[in-house]
């Protein structure tokens, strides 16, 4: 049987150790690599103390900081499950201080890595600077990448907690067909200016039956590492989005994603570069991730969600803890659903799949 904690563990230190090889001679960089390992240390020891104690902490969280973006791009999720939209949804958001709160009850839970998202995270600069201070986490900032200002890049270079992620799609064409005319040109230019400065990045790649084969290939990854990129997060498409569900990747091409992945971990090329698969092979996980087993999602109004793919909360953050949240009744429910359903589904996200019991579960 799968020992979770040890699974997780693991993963986060083949993190830190390829991150180890990308800041080779890198001062800041190899200063910013002691502390996280001794903090991953730490973080790993307070979370087994809670579980001898009967409370799994996940090490992940994802943070949807922003309830806006300054782009629209074509299926998805957040426009689509009305977590990204209008002005009202922004006036719901959670204050930097709600924030504040939420990052520091993490750090004292264990939490070692918080993801943020959005809408687009640098709408809220203000969050991602505090979120500098808590040196012992790190932040993944997924973004769309147009609006990285000088300013901005000389906060990634002083925090190098804070990775930015930029968001595409494949080639130039493929993302400019999902972002917009010229945003893959942005975001060419942003990761120039981020491997000028010797700054960790990565790229998160949302993976279609259309641009499966592309992004697998091992010269596309290669060209990435050659463009300074050492972290690669391929997100299977979820088709939030009615009229969409053809881009989805059926059972037989999420076997080769799969196979094609862990052919591109093993070659020995692409050693310097992480490649990180969500939501991954479930069944071998014993059901997905999500509502606490490895993370968990925090809407940018508070609402704890088992996963952004599966939008339902019983636990506002803005009032209630994480604590709390993890040991809420609707997040026990959902990972006996996602258990139970690991190895009965057509492939993909379970929850999303299975979202009519998740539903039922808020009942």
């Amino acid at each position: 049987m799968l020992d979770l904690n040890n699974f997780m563990n693991t993963g986060i230190m083949n993190i830190a150790n390829t991150a180890k090889q990308f800041y080779s001679g890198n001062r800041r960089g190899q200063a910013f690599l002691r502390s996280l390992l001794s903090s991953t240390r730490a973080s790993a020891k307070i979370r087994e103390q809670y579980e001898r104690e009967g409370t799994h902490i996940p090490p992940f969280l994802i943070a949807s900081i922003a309830a806006d973006c300054n782009l629209h791009c074509t299926g998805c999720y957040a426009w689509a499950n009305g977590g990204c939209g209008d002005g009202g949804k922004a006036r719901e958001q959670m204050s930097a201080s709600d924030w504040r709160r939420i990052f520091g009850e993490a750090s004292d839970l264990g939490v070692s890595f918080i993801l943020l998202a959005g809408g687009e995270p640098l709408m809220r600069r203000e969050i991602i600077e505090l979120a500098a201070e808590y040196e012992n986490i790190v932040f993944p900032v997924f973004t769309n990448g147009t609006m990285i200002d000088d300013n901005s890049l000389a906060l990634f270079d002083d925090h190098r907690n804070l990775i930015p992620v930029l968001s595409i799609e494949g080639n130039e064409a493929q993302t400019d067909r999902r972002r917009g005319k010229g945003v893959s040109k942005i975001i060419t230019d942003t990761a120039a200016k981020f491997k000028d400065r010797g700054i960790l990045y990565g790229a998160s790649i949302t993976v279609t039956s259309e641009n499966k084969n592309d992004v697998t290939d091992g010269a596309f990854v290669r060209n990435l590492q050659e463009r300074g990129c050492g972290l690669v997060f391929y997100v299977e498409y979820v088709p939030a989005e009615e009229h969409t569900e053809n881009l989805a990747l059926n059972c037989g091409e999420l076997r080769e994603l799969q196979t094609g992945i862990d052919a591109l971990r093993n070659d020995k090329r692409n050693k310097g570069i992480i490649l990180l698969s969500f939501p991954g092979d479930e069944e071998a996980l014993g059901g997905c991730l999500a509502a606490g087993r490895g993370f968990f999602h925090v809407n940018a109004a508070g609402g704890a969600e088992p996963c952004p793919f599966s939008p339902y909360s019983e636990v506002n953050l803005k009032h209630r803890t994480i604590l709390e949240a993890l040991q809420s009744p609707f997040f026990g429910k959902v990972r006996r659903i996602s258990a139970a359903g690991a190895s009965d589904h057509s492939g993909g996200c379970t929850l999303f799949q299975l979202e009519n019991e998740v539903r039922q579960a808020l009942l």
